[in-house]
């Protein structure tokens, strides 16, 4: 991995940690030379992970749709700040930019971008890693779900072993390194549809 895309809150939640988690998540990515490639935000969890990058000497790219550029208050402060038309193309260019994706603690907007990244992989249009950052057990409901969605039969295992989740940065981005597509490509036969 050369870059790495960290889906985040706009918010910073209501505990410390969550911040404390996202800098020292933007300070291991930084540290490990990679890229940082995030929504281009200056509040919230994004601001505190791309802050905590360039702190640390890295190097971090924003992409951000011009609707948003206001609200979430584009940081002005990093190595690129790509402005872009609409949320699909922000999507589209984040993914193009990186080599495997973070979903830390966020919000509908983060579980969206990390589950089209995820369907993606599924579908094999790519084959890179993604994983939970696994902050203060905030994905612990999320991973019971998927356990349940699987045993429910609406996911193959495989699929389900494409996420990583860790609670530490170092931890996470050496198994993401490590990563190995899964095997079977989502498809459907004639018979099933």
């Amino acid at each position: 991995m050369k870059s790495v895309c960290v889906f985040c809150g706009s918010n910073p939640g209501n505990e410390p940690v969550y911040a404390a988690g996202a800098r020292a998540m933007g300070a291991e990515i930084a540290r490990r030379g990679l890229v940082l490639v995030y929504g281009g935000g200056a509040v919230g969890l994004m601001g505190i992970v791309a802050n905590a990058a360039l702190e640390a000497g890295g190097e971090v790219h924003g992409v951000i749709p011009r609707a948003l550029r206001e609200k979430e208050v584009g940081h002005h402060g990093l190595t690129r700040l790509e402005i872009v038309e609409t949320m699909h193309i922000r999507k589209a260019r984040m993914a193009e930019l990186s080599d495997g994706f973070i979903a830390m603690p966020g919000g509908i907007g983060t579980f969206e971008e990390l589950f089209e990244i995820w369907t993606w992989g599924q579908l094999g249009i790519h084959s890179k890693p993604l994983a939970f950052l696994n902050v203060a057990g905030f994905y612990d409901p999320l991973a019971a779900f998927l356990d349940n969605t699987v045993d429910a039969g609406f996911l193959k295992p495989t699929h389900r072993a494409m996420a990583i989740t860790d609670t530490e940065p170092a931890t996470l981005l050496d198994r993401m390194e490590q990563y190995v597509p899964a095997a079977t490509i989502k498809w459907v036969e004639k018979e099933q549809a």
